[in-house]
């Protein structure tokens, strides 16, 4: 039946596994993705969006690189957010409220319109390894596929158990069976296992709610889109989404069913993520707090179906019910489903190299919440890069990395791979010590280019890049080297209560005046000229204004990151022994025994190692 030996097997069809199969498959590579059900590829398990703070980068990234999560983002978008616009760019996120049907339809097309992608619905139950080395997979039907690599994307499924009340069963998600097998043939081949939880909320039906007494959350005026090609555009007309907010007698509501949640009364042991908790978690953490907000989203175009995000919960059905019937808005709704927490299988990502692929079985990889992590971005982020390092090694061709400088991939694959995790991680914007270079809008700046050495992303996009790069490197120039004189800006300052000028000077210095913007210095007849001479468009012009307005903290990023770079730069041996070193902390050469560092910065980044310990490695290492 498999008579061919695949390049890369992947196993699970979610947003990791779509990812991987992709990217594999645009590398060349003969590609198999094996999943529990066909019909939910790529299926929004959680809240029908993508994107969101520092998420929204990370997608930007993923579609420079030539995935196509941004792609089908903008396909199937209803509405369009740029998040933080109050802020400074760096802080800037995009984010999408989705069609969740279209966006699984729009994926598995996309798939199947790939090269080198095979399809089989089975679940897999266990792996082919010989010699510490991944030949394959078994599945449970008792086939064996051979593989030269395997990826493993098992989402929630791998000994997931759902949680609603005092009931539990065993599932991966609400109506699907969980996956067995493969975590205890890990842990017998010697992998550390965990158990991890989130959870998710009720989705109820849109035409029993009262819209008119929440408050309206529209998306933007002007809404952009997520992917730098030119095969999607913007939104011509948005579905607006809502807002409203739980109250004392709600809270008081909840309250009556702790003694039979699963939270409280001891049947679910494992971390739940700190940063989405459930509701029943939130009022009993935060008690003095008598409100919460709860955004109603829906679900697609067509659909009445509505997902209340803010409201994620395990309690009893009755309980769920009652309190969401006493939240204003929702007196007479009607449930779809319930909420319901789920427990399941993850592996300490501690136990991967920077590539992804595991320490101890060569050709193996993990991706997605199997390594801890939470979210469809930063799933989809891990499986773009295992599947492009799955393809790389088949290749027999270099692995590919990312620093903690040049992408939110980077930073995100660095803290699992050097700090593991206890709870499921969430990317954050203060995570990454050099957000200022990494923003949404310059993703395709940092990674087009890699993209398209790994094959990925096409000429056509590298082409557009080096024009968005040229013509913006251009503007700056213009700004430094040409001047205004004080009667042509003295109007602009006085109208923004800045100082005036007594004198002509260049345009540089009065543009990076925090309180002048883009739209102030086009008032000055030259540099309208220039943009309608050079045919700039918004986002050449926008990058302009990033460059001039915030290049000293840029500039002062980019000297921190070329330190950081000298010691990356710095390999420490794969075999470097570290029990020698006996004037470091016990603590110290315990931790790097086990996570085993590739570069002295990567060693200096570990939990429980010291400057002084790093002091003692350099030392030793000649340095």
């Amino acid at each position: 039946m498999f008579d061919n030996v695949y390049d890369v097997i992947v196993v699970g069809g979610g947003h990791a596994g779509s990812e991987a199969a992709a990217a594999a498959a645009n590398m060349g590579c003969s590609t198999l993705l094996v999943t529990m059900n066909l019909q939910n590829i790529a299926q929004m398990s959680c809240n029908p969006a993508m994107g969101g703070i520092a998420k929204g980068q990370i997608l930007r990234e993923i579609d420079a690189l030539g995935g196509y999560s941004g792609i089908v983002s903008d396909t199937s978008a209803i509405q369009f957010k740029m998040l933080n616009k109050s802020k400074g760019p760096a802080m800037w996120s995009p984010r999408v409220q989705s069609d969740r049907m279209r966006f699984a339809e729009d994926w598995r097309l996309m798939l199947e319109r790939t090269p080198n992608v095979d399809f089989y619905q089975e679940m897999i139950s266990g792996l082919i390894v010989e010699n510490h080395k991944v030949t394959g997979v078994k599945t449970s039907l008792g086939l064996e596929i051979k593989g030269r690599t395997v990826i493993l994307t098992n989402g929630t499924f791998l000994n997931g158990l759902i949680h609603i009340g005092d009931k539990n069963f065993g599932g991966g998600r609400a109506g699907e069976k969980s996956a067995t097998g493969i975590t205890e043939q890990l842990v017998e081949l010697g992998f550390e296992s965990g158990r991890m939880k989130t959870g998710t909320p009720p989705r109820v039906d849109g035409r029993s709610l009262d819209y008119s007494k929440m408050i309206v959350q529209p998306g933007d005026e002007i809404p952009e889109k997520f992917s730098y090609s030119n095969v999607t555009k913007p939104l011509t007309h948005q579905k607006d989404c809502h807002m409203s907010f739980t109250s004392p007698l709600v809270h008081d509501l909840l309250r009556e069913g702790f003694d039979r949640s699963p939270m409280f009364n001891g049947r679910i042991k494992s971390t739940g993520p700190r940063y989405c908790p459930s509701i029943e978690d939130k009022i009993n953490r935060f008690a003095s707090k008598e409100r919460h907000q709860i955004f109603v989203e829906p679900e697609g175009w067509n659909t009445v179906e509505v997902y209340v995000n803010g409201f994620s919960t395990s309690l009893p059905e009755d309980v769920q019910f009652k309190a969401l019937r006493s939240v204003v808005g929702f007196e007479h709704v009607k449930f779809f489903r319930p909420g319901y927490a789920i427990e399941y299988d993850y592996f300490p990502p501690t136990q991967l190299k920077h590539t992804l692929e595991t320490k101890l079985v060569e050709g193996l990889y993990f991706a997605g919440q199997i390594n801890g992590t939470t979210g469809y971005e930063e799933a989809a982020s891990q499986g773009l890069m295992a599947g492009i390092n799955a393809a790389l090694r088949v290749q027999e061709r270099e692995e590919f990395t990312l620093r903690r400088n040049e992408a939110y991939i980077g930073v995100l694959i660095d803290d699992l791979i050097t700090k593991g995790t206890e709870e499921p991680y969430r990317m954050f914007t203060s995570r990454a010590e050099y957000r200022t270079l990494l923003r949404q809008d310059n993703a395709d700046l940092r990674l087009t280019p890699k993209g398209y050495e790994l094959g990925l992303a096409s000429e056509d996009r590298l082409r557009r890049m080096e024009e968005k790069h040229s013509k913006a490197e251009a503007f700056v120039e213009f700004f430094k080297k040409t001047s205004v004189e004080a009667e042509d800006i003295n109007p602009i300052l006085e109208a923004h209560d800045s100082a005036l000028v007594n004198q002509s000077g260049k345009l540089f210095k009065i543009f990076a005046r925090p309180n002048i913007s883009m739209d102030d210095m086009r008032k000055i007849e030259s540099i309208e000229n220039y943009i309608l001479e050079h045919d700039l468009d918004k986002e050449i012009i926008e990058q302009t204004e990033i460059q001039v307005k915030y290049s000293g903290y840029i500039d002062k990023e980019k000297n921190n990151a070329d330190k950081l770079n000298r010691l990356e730069d710095l390999r420490i041996p794969a075999n470097f022994d570290y029990s020698k070193l006996k004037s470091m902390s016990i603590e110290a050469r315990q931790k790097l025994e086990k996570i085993r560092p590739i570069t002295i910065s990567q060693a200096s980044r570990i939990s429980g190692v010291s400057p002084s310990d790093v002091s003692v490695l350099l030392v030793y290492m000649g340095r």
